[in-house]
């Protein structure tokens, strides 16, 4: 097979797979596994401080000498509706005490967002190569500071119409992300329904609009998923759950563990944990805040006010009170490193395109 295309050119990466950005899975670890292996690993960094930003961009560094990415969330800053808030964190505390669970209040008046905005010049600082991002568009002027340093910019989408709105952006890659998708949703046309599409669907109707190079992200995770991606257009792959059991990956033994026994419809849509919809594997908060009846404050406001209880919960390796983030095709994943995950990948889909 030939691996080699616009893509791969582009990224100076041997192979057109692409480690998604996880955060509070992804390590420097893994994206540095990646990168060593040909592909490109992305290193999540979204909300963080400038200097923690550095930090981890050092780390990973240090394990490879190869390109990798650096993830950025772009979403606005919202304000906080207080009443809100407020009315969750009470529910919050009384949950967690009736499960046996540490939850410490937070002064709202205190709560601070790092914006995206406060991240661009440590990049440029780093001479990041490539930056992706998602939940938002960056502004025109964060675009620009980052093009004139050479940064190669990748963009998700979630739909038709946002993938067009990367394109007049002059994004250089852009992620199409599907419904099965675990994690957070790229979405950022807040004044559109949520998009729902698959995959499968959406990709070709993108291919047909835009003229960039395309990701497909979502479901993901042997040869048969990356050639049927090539097949509808995709110039690569974005694979990000398969990746959740290794152990290079940040997740709770507990986590990994349910998702290597999960079904296909364990997997669900919620606003519980973050405040943005997210697909992860069903649990006991998530169907408890759902069934509150309460107002659930934007992200990334309820993501603050349940940090600490998810943090107490990883501790007790308690999956039913932490974020499990997982695709539909999560219980394909295995524990293994990652570096035999990503050759596997490429094994695979080899494979099918041998005569």
């Amino acid at each position: 097979m030939q691996w080699t295309n616009k893509l791969t050119r582009l990224l100076s990466i041997e192979y057109p797979v692409i480690q998604a950005p996880m955060l509070g899975v992804s390590t420097p670890e893994m994206a540095a596994a990646v990168s060593n292996q040909g592909g490109l690993g992305s290193l999540p960094v979204g909300g963080l401080s400038p200097l923690r930003t550095i930090e981890l961009i050092q780390q990973t560094k240090q394990l490879t000498n190869k390109p990798f990415a650096v993830n950025l969330f772009a979403h606005p800053i919202p304000a906080i509706d207080l009443s809100a808030a407020e009315a969750m964190q009470a529910y919050l505390e009384t949950l967690c005490l009736a499960h046996h669970i540490p939850y410490t209040k937070l002064a709202m008046n205190d709560l601070h967002f790092y914006s995206y905005k406060e991240q661009i010049d440590s990049l440029i600082q780093e001479k990041i190569p490539i930056v992706s991002f998602t939940f938002g568009m960056l502004d025109d002027e964060s675009i620009q500071s980052l093009k004139a340093a050479g940064c190669l910019l990748n963009g998700t989408a979630t739909s038709v119409k946002e993938a067009e709105l990367l394109t007049e952006k002059d994004i250089d890659i852009i992620s199409v992300q599907g419904i099965e998708a675990g994690g957070h949703r790229g979405t950022f046309l807040t004044d559109e329904p949520l998009p729902m599409i698959g995959l499968m669907s959406l990709l070709p109707l993108v291919a047909d609009r835009v003229s960039k190079p395309l990701l497909a992200a979502g479901g993901i995770h042997n040869g048969q998923t990356i050639k049927a991606a090539v097949d509808l257009g995709a110039s690569g792959v974005q694979v990000g759950t398969a990746f959740i059991a290794s152990p290079e990956s940040v997740a709770i033994p507990a986590y990994k563990e349910r998702l290597q026994r999960s079904s296909e419809t364990d997997s669900v849509l919620t606003r519980s944990f973050s405040g943005r919809w997210a697909r992860g594997i069903s649990n006991t908060f998530m169907r408890e805040i759902e069934q509150s009846g309460l107002s659930i404050p934007e992200y990334p406001i309820q993501n603050s006010l349940t940090t600490a209880l998810r943090a107490a919960a990883q501790r007790q390796n308690n999956v039913e009170f932490t974020n499990m983030w997982a695709g539909q095709s999560a219980s394909t994943s295995e524990a293994k490193p990652t570096a035999d995950i990503f050759r596997t990948l490429i094994a695979q889909t080899e494979a099918l395109f041998l005569p």
